[in-house]
């Protein structure tokens, strides 16, 4: 009886916690690059042409109408700031950027949390 009740018990821990993990959205969703801050998770999209943020609150959606983010861009030699602006469910900034693979990029995201959020990537 306490063997069975100790094997449920442990089952029941095991599920909770790989349901857990599963639930904090840490893996893109979509296409881009993650990184995790205290304040936020930041998803990175850039193209040519299109540089997307989307942004979570540890998996749960974080109101973005009063956010913004400064971004910096560092591909070999050349810098490039870009400022992002909501647009639907994510920050955005259209133009013309220099992205590719190693590129490294500096997100500073202000109006989203109580404090503001940097993040560090390299694209892919």
């Amino acid at each position: 009886m306490k063997r069975s009740l100790l094997v449920a018990l442990c089952a029941a821990v095991v599920s909770a916690s790989a349901f857990a993990a599963g639930d904090h959205g840490h893996a893109p969703r979509h296409g881009g690059v993650v990184a995790e801050t205290r304040q936020l998770d930041q998803e990175l999209v850039a193209k040519p042409d299109v540089i997307r943020l989307y942004l979570r609150d540890h998996g749960k959606p974080v109101d973005i109408t009063k956010a913004s983010a400064r971004l910096t861009l560092l591909s070999g030699s050349e810098k490039q700031e870009v400022e992002l602006r909501p647009a639907g469910d994510r920050l955005e900034a259209t133009g013309a950027f220099k992205v590719g693979p190693g590129t490294k990029a500096v997100t500073v995201v202000t109006g989203a949390s109580a404090s503001p959020s940097t993040a560090r990537f390299t694209l892919k």
